[in-house]
């Protein structure tokens, strides 16, 4: 007699609707959302947290290769500061050259997740980050790289390593390959994770149970939520109440597949020696006309973290960087102006990215050279059309003071219209949310700002 096969549903239709109800759930089972300060107070006085800016020669075991000029680590793990030549196919003007991370390693981004009372939390940690402006602010359970978790630092375990590597034990909720920043990674992804367990999960005084409310109440704030747990919480399974859309999801993808195949870019790794306009000193690498960000080096004591000191190059940009979408209402459903945006670190070289996305002080696109035409719109918002807006950091780890405003903006025809100019499409949050829980089509600014979405800091 043949084995009976049992198929399993391809989608669980509760799930969305267990994300909403910890969304609107606004206290949780172990800290109150308004006593998140203090806890971040206690677990600074709990640990040692210095960063200092150092010369080069004090790097720890890094050095610049003698052929190349390359930063790389002695152990040829971690990651390497490289050259990249960037060109445009169709039009050989924009071409540029700069430093960029390269770090080929695949890391794990972890949330665990498990419902008390009948409300998913979700376990964060309060983590230390050198590149932060506070350096503490709210993590995900696990954010470590394949070097971290392998034991390459000669570091202590990576704590609730193993819901994520053993996961016949758990249950996934969400699972995907995501880009880092394409303008200062090359081609770099990280597993975004949501995993669910049934476990009593011992809890380490770095980490508490929030719900996603919470969680939207903190985005609130200034430099309270990391990026490594903005980008896990944007491929959420949340559901959106919409009507319908000015585009088909089929439609949208065609139309970010003819972006791709129009955008078509030249990307090389090149040697961090000869850069054209770059210029090394005993204490940064720079362009000459200081624009856009530096090469830096630091030493960092971080008493929680599984090495507590160590030294490490880090990018800092020229200045903070805004980070907006435009919004409108079409037939009573939000909509939001995505960019298909084009950057040199990108594995597919296209993806869908906020509508403005820049450092104001420049004003320009480094790969067009064009300013953002929707910039003043956003920029010059009256303070009743922001739906929000806060200072977030980027990836800490790599990146010295990456701060950018974040905000959601209500336009009007005028500003925004509704056939917008080529490179530009409105699409719903419903769709943007589905697009995430796929690799490499929403970047990492827009996954930002969905994030906000999905937890409820945005009222459209």
């Amino acid at each position: 007699m043949a084995t009976e096969i049992l198929l399993e549903a391809r989608e669980d239709g509760e799930l969305p609707g267990r994300f909403a109800r910890s969304a609107a759930a606004t206290s949780g089972v172990s800290l109150r959302t308004a006593d998140v300060p203090e806890w971040f107070a206690q677990r600074r006085r709990a640990h040692e947290f210095r960063v200092r800016r150092i010369p080069f020669a004090q790097l720890d075991r890094w050095d610049f290769d003698q052929e190349t000029g390359n930063l790389r680590h002695r152990t040829g793990r971690f990651f390497t500061i490289e050259g990249l030549a960037v060109s445009a196919a169709d039009d050989p003007t924009p071409i540029w050259q700069q430093p960029i991370i390269v770090q080929p390693e695949i890391g794990i981004l972890g949330i665990l997740a498990k419902e008390f009372n009948g409300i998913l939390h979700f376990l964060m940690q309060a983590k230390m980050e050198p590149g932060n402006t506070n350096l503490l602010q709210l993590s995900p359970t696990v954010q470590a790289t394949h070097s971290n978790y392998t034991g390459v630092h000669d570091g202590a375990p990576v704590r609730y390593l193993d819901y994520f590597t053993q996961l016949d034990r758990h249950r996934v909720l969400a699972d995907v390959l995501q880009s880092e920043h394409g303008s200062w990674f090359f081609q770099k992804s990280n597993r975004n994770m949501i995993v669910e367990t049934d476990d009593d999960v011992p809890l380490d005084d770095d980490f508490r149970w929030l719900t996603l409310g919470q969680i939207g109440e903190l985005f609130r704030r200034d430099n309270v939520v990391n990026m490594d747990a903005r980008t896990v919480l944007a491929c959420a399974p949340t559901v959106h109440d919409e009507a319908g859309a000015l585009d088909s999801d089929t439609g949208l993808l065609s139309w970010l597949t003819t972006e791709r195949s129009r955008q078509r870019i030249r990307a090389a790794l090149v040697p961090l020696d000869g850069l054209d306009g770059w210029t090394r000193s005993d204490t940064e690498l720079d362009h000459h006309r200081e624009h856009y960000f530096r090469v830096v080096a630091v030493a960092v004591e971080a008493g929680n973290r599984e090495v507590t000191a160590w030294t490490q190059p880090l990018i800092e940009p020229d200045g903070p960087g805004v980070h907006a979408f435009l919004c409108r209402s079409f037939g009573g459903v939000p909509h939001l102006l995505v960019n298909a945006r084009a950057e040199g670190g990108l594995l597919d070289a296209v993806e869908l990215g906020p509508t403005v996305q820049c450092q104001p002080a420049y004003h320009v696109d480094p790969l067009t050279g064009q300013r953002s035409p929707f910039l003043d719109a956003v920029l010059r918002a009256e303070p009743e059309r922001i739906l929000y807006a806060a200072r977030h950091c980027e990836e800490g780890g790599r990146f010295l003071r990456a701060e950018s405003r974040y905000m959601v903006v209500e336009a009007d025809e005028h500003e925004a219209p509704t056939e917008p100019p080529a490179g530009y499409r409105w699409v719903t949050p419903g769709q943007l949310a589905s697009l995430a829980r796929y690799s490499r089509y929403v970047n990492v600014q827009a996954r930002t700002l969905l994030a906000v979405i999905n937890t409820g800091a945005v009222r459209f």
